[in-house]
């Protein structure tokens, strides 16, 4: 586990330097913005597809999905009322407030979680890392996260349909819908495309790790101690939240331990996306990102070794 960790973190490290360097003149933004666009479009379309083909659904996609909207949605509960106390003596802004109870509750369940529970628990369980996020947190993301950035930034709320279309129009998604459907009509794909399927979605790892360095900056913020209750929500109490809802509802052994660490990723990358796109507070949310990240190499260890 040790060496896990001290891996993923030399990659993220990789991609810091990589970033402060500027290497070959390119700049960093750019470079991250089309890893983003090769792994969301192709990269992870052909990892989902190579997993749901091999691996034959069962009741976990349904319990591992409602364990993560569960403590999701527990999470931006506690977030909204702790922060509903405290926006007065902490003097924060709406897009402030906004930013930190999203952050509190949306984890990077697929940059970093994916990885630690492949390399944790064994290539078998990103199945879970998939459910846990796929088919709960990212749609939450739409329907949920983006009504309270909108409202926090914008001020309008975005529309049901929308919400609808950035969730179905997903890649991974497709990308479980192929080998899903080719895994029930038992068809059996020539070994040269499984081989290409295989090589493609190996990729995944290696490049969301690095794409989280070249996100990783440390920006100038008013109200650093405002992170400190959505940093403990996310890191410690979500943790727990799932824990006790996976036991309530049955679900034990690898799919249980998966959602518990997934639960205690730290803050999800593209909330950075989600806070640009309706105006919320920028700066604080890559702080909360930043933040998170680097106590989660802490926290996740502690976690797994509990586990």
């Amino acid at each position: 586990m040790r060496d896990t960790f001290l891996s993923l973190g030399l990659i993220i490290l990789a991609g810091v330097v990589f970033r402060r360097l500027r290497v070959g003149g390119l700049d960093t933004g750019d470079i991250r913005q089309a890893i983003n666009a090769c792994v969301l479009n192709l990269f992870a379309p052909a990892l989902c597809l190579k997993i749901f083909y091999n691996s034959r659904l069962n009741f976990e996609a349904v319990l591992v999905p409602i364990v993560s909207g569960v403590t999701i949605v527990l999470a931006l509960s506690v977030s909204f009322l702790v922060y509903r106390l405290l926006e007065k003596r902490l003097n924060i802004s709406p897009q402030e407030k906004g930013v930190l109870i999203i952050g509190s509750a949306f984890g990077n369940t697929t940059f970093l979680g994916l990885p630690v529970i492949s390399e944790t628990f064994g290539h078998g369980a990103a199945k879970y890392a998939l459910y846990y996020d796929l088919f709960a947190t990212t749609p939450l993301l739409w329907l949920v996260a983006a009504q309270i950035a909108s409202i926090h930034g914008t001020g309008k709320r975005v529309s049901l349909s929308q919400s609808v279309r950035n969730i179905v129009s997903l890649p991974p998604i497709w990308g479980i819908a192929c080998g899903a459907a080719l895994k029930a009509a038992n068809v059996n794909l020539p070994a040269f495309v499984l081989k290409s399927v295989t090589m493609l979605g190996d990729v995944v790892v290696p490049l969301m790790i690095f794409s989280i360095g070249l996100a990783i900056t440390l920006p100038k913020i008013k109200h650093a101690w405002a992170i400190v209750p959505a940093v403990a929500i996310k890191l410690v109490a979500g943790p727990v939240i799932a824990l006790k809802v996976a036991g309530s509802i049955g679900l034990n052994g690898v799919a249980m331990n998966s959602c518990i660490v997934e639960a205690g990723m730290p803050t999800m990358v593209v909330s950075l996306l989600i806070a640009a796109k309706y105006n919320l507070d920028v700066a604080l949310c890559a702080f909360l990102i930043v933040v998170t990240t680097a106590v989660s190499f802490t926290t996740l260890p502690f976690i797994i070794s509990m586990l």
